[in-house]
């Protein structure tokens, strides 16, 4: 039985029910050079031609800009498998992509613990 809001592709008992590579098409490799942190936002063109359910889910979530490690973890898909699918719609126009800024040194330290405090909060 599918979990709810998960659609057919989950089963409460089973888990994901299409391997993630099939959802890619077999393809391990994104066209578009995508960082987990890159943003990702639709342009308002729709794709082309069938493109799948997965990358339907991906275009919802670009009404505004978000990063493609939280589009990664609302399709509950691997981050390959979610930038190759973003790589499409990129490809057909559908998103536009920025990549990370960082307003404070990615290596500071005070931003570093205050991600891992918040990690093992969630832990």
């Amino acid at each position: 039985m599918a979990a709810a809001g998960d659609g057919p592709w989950l089963d409460d008992a089973a888990g994901r029910l299409v391997r993630p590579y099939t959802v890619s098409n077999g393809r391990t490799r994104p066209t578009t050079a995508l960082d987990l942190l890159s943003q990702v936002m639709a342009t308002g063109a729709r794709p082309l031609g069938y493109l799948g359910p997965e990358h339907t889910q991906a275009l919802e979530l670009c009404r505004a800009p978000v990063s493609v490690a939280e589009i990664a973890a609302h399709l509950k898909l691997p981050a390959a498998v979610t930038k190759v699918l973003l790589s499409d719609l990129v490809d057909c126009g559908a998103l536009t992509t920025k990549p990370p800024s960082f307003h404070h040194n990615p290596a500071d330290r005070s931003l570093l613990e205050a991600v891992l405090d918040g990690l093992r909060r969630q832990l």
